[in-house]
């Protein structure tokens, strides 16, 4: 599927879009096994990024979905700032959050913001402050599917809910073929797949479908996966790979998973005049009108999920790096400070030019490249 770039000058609005994954030694399992594509931008980057006392090792872990944003950044960083290593994890939202909280690594990655339970916990590694969630990148949620001579499937929420919860359980389903007149729906069964893991992007799709369909029950806090039936994979990776296998199939997953294995992805009904492909302009156009609920260092935003603004794909997330304002461990904070530095900087943002994420709102970027220097 191809991706508008339209809307992604950093003039505009900070860029932060992915390229295809890169391979990052002492990363972890959830391996995109994209190509290297930076389009000969690395070594300018890497000369622009300041290191600012950064050395040694930086243990990062967490989500899945900016797996091959974080390749990327880590890919320029260490080029630059020589001795560094920057070793992230892909573990999912909830293990990156358990190993931040108990002290194994120094940042975490979340598409979901720390709940009040968990910041309380965060006291007992950041002493004398608390993690604190700093948005970094966005980008659609994509529902991706198989289906042999269906290249444009168009679904509504109270349709994903029923699929996802076994309730829908055919491809010629008549609430399927409503929003599909015309195309050739075979009668086989629907193979839906779902994270084994704890996962934001589940904890996204939870919220997204609570929020716009009276069918799905479940807790949209739950970063497990609540629905009966399906079959489940770990990681984004693995979602992606199950249903690029399997005729029949459908998932979800961060847009540059569908992107690097040619994956199509279905167009969102909202009600607006016509349904939204999963693009990262149409998820820009949806992330824009997010609001900071968090105080003070915190960042954490309040999306719409319930939007039906024209071209704007409501299924989004945005993926926080979480450290702690203050108590930071002395030997890593240099390092931690001069990496999200980076990342939050324009530099950083420019870097992934691509495909995949959406860009933040300008005000949102500012305030991170604000708080970054202020961890201590």
């Amino acid at each position: 599927m191809k991706l508008s770039r339209n809307g992604l000058r950093a003039s505009a609005i900070g860029a932060l879009v992915v390229s295809g994954a890169l391979v990052l030694s002492a990363c972890g399992s959830d391996n995109n096994n994209e190509p290297t594509k930076d389009g000969g931008k690395t070594s300018a980057a890497a000369s622009n990024i300041k290191c600012d006392g950064a050395k040694g090792q930086l243990l990062a872990a967490g989500s899945s979905a900016q797996k091959n944003a974080m390749d990327l950044w880590v890919k320029n960083f260490q080029a630059a700032c020589s001795g560094v290593e920057v070793n992230y994890q892909a573990i999912g939202s909830g293990g990156g959050i358990t190993k931040f909280n108990q002290g194994q690594v120094a940042m975490a990655g979340s598409d979901s913001a720390l709940k009040d339970e968990e910041v309380a916990e965060s006291q007992k590694i950041c002493k004398g402050g608390k993690g604190v969630n700093l948005p970094m990148v966005g980008g659609p949620i994509a529902i991706g599917y198989k289906l042999e001579g269906v290249d444009n499937l168009v679904l509504d929420a109270p349709t994903l809910a029923k699929i996802f919860d076994t309730k829908i359980t055919k491809w010629n389903d008549p609430a399927i073929a409503k929003l599909n007149p015309g195309a050739k729906l075979p009668g086989s069964t629907i193979q839906a797949f779902h994270r084994s893991d704890e996962s934001g992007t589940t904890q996204n799709l939870g919220k997204y479908l609570s929020a716009t369909a009276a069918d799905w029950k479940y807790d949209p806090k739950t970063k497990s996966w609540p629905a009966p039936g399906g079959q489940a994979a770990n990681g984004s990776s693995g979602v992606a790979t199950a249903v690029k296998d399997a005729e029949g199939s459908i998932g979800y997953f961060e847009l540059s998973y569908a992107t690097a294995n040619k994956i199509s992805t279905v167009s969102i009904n909202t009600g607006a005049a016509a349904p939204v492909a999963a693009t990262t302009e149409n998820a820009s156009k949806a992330i824009a009108a997010a609001k900071i609920k968090g105080t003070g260092s915190d960042l954490s935003l309040s999306l719409d999920y319930t939007t039906k603004a024209e071209g704007a794909y409501p299924l989004t997330l945005v993926t926080y790096e979480i450290a702690c304002d203050k108590g930071n461990k002395a030997e890593t904070l240099p390092t931690l400070k001069a990496f999200l530095t980076y990342t939050a900087s324009e530099e950083g943002q420019k870097v992934l030019s691509d495909a995949g994420y959406a860009p933040l709102p300008a005000e949102i970027a500012a305030k991170v490249r604000e708080i970054v220097p202020t961890l201590s």
